[in-house]
């Protein structure tokens, strides 16, 4: 596995965050997003989600691993740490991905494809969390968002798998795919090394019936029963 890619943004001299630097991280990670498939046999797919209160500094993170196959959930891993960094919406990669990456590298098995609940290229400078966990993992790499950072798109029709796209500054950023009949669409992005279309394939290939496929609804459920037994304790 390289390295991960995740360097913290420093302080500027009045002691709060530079993010002039974290602009500029963000930008430069970004020209290394693969937007092809580079993805070689699926045999296992892994889910990843992070929860935590707005002002809290404790962060929840779960990372779960599915056989491709049958979405048989195959592995649980989670870990507890504090931010070392602040809640800034554009910026939350930089506070949630250290966690993430903590949780994964417990896996037992490596997972061939991670789909992450938060954006890839659906994001202000094209760098969401997706990407930078894409990156800095080495794992063809997935957004799956339950709702819109930036962009316009219409609305799907209602049944499962149509979809349409999200658009940005005249790209099309992402796509908006109805999961399940009737249901509130889903907001799929590349994170890495996958292409748009096969993105969306893969999630409606792991849907269980749920809004959600079933990766980052295993790793919502782990996170949060993570989270309710943190504060239980």
């Amino acid at each position: 596995m390289q390295p991960p890619l995740i360097p913290v943004p420093r302080r500027d001299r009045e002691g709060g965050w530079d993010l002039r630097e974290a602009k500029a991280c963000q930008e430069r990670l970004r020209e290394e997003v693969e937007e092809e498939d580079r993805l070689g046999p699926v045999r296992f797919v892994a889910g990843a989600d992070v929860s935590y209160g707005r002002g809290e500094t404790t962060l929840y993170a779960a990372v779960v691993l599915l056989d491709a196959s049958t979405l048989e959930l195959l592995e649980t891993a989670t870990t507890v740490s504090v931010a070392s960094f602040p809640y800034l919406p554009g910026y939350l990669s930089f506070r949630e991905s250290p966690a993430v990456i903590e949780a994964f590298s417990k896996l037992g098995r490596k997972a061939d494809l991670l789909m992450v609940d938060g954006h890839g290229l659906a994001h202000p400078r094209s760098f969401g969390i997706a990407c930078h966990l894409g990156l800095a993992l080495g794992v063809p790499t997935i957004g799956v968002a339950k709702s819109v950072l930036v962009g316009e798109a219409g609305t799907p029709s209602p049944e499962r798998g149509s979809f349409t796209p999200l658009t940005y500054r005249g790209d099309q950023v992402a796509s908006v795919v109805r999961t399940r009949d009737g249901i509130a669409p889903v907001f799929i992005s590349v994170g890495h090394r996958i292409c748009l279309d096969t993105a969306v394939q893969w999630v409606l290939r792991c849907g269980a019936g749920y809004r959600l496929p079933e990766p980052t609804r295993q790793a919502h459920l782990a996170v949060n029963a993570l989270r309710s037994a943190g504060k239980m304790s």
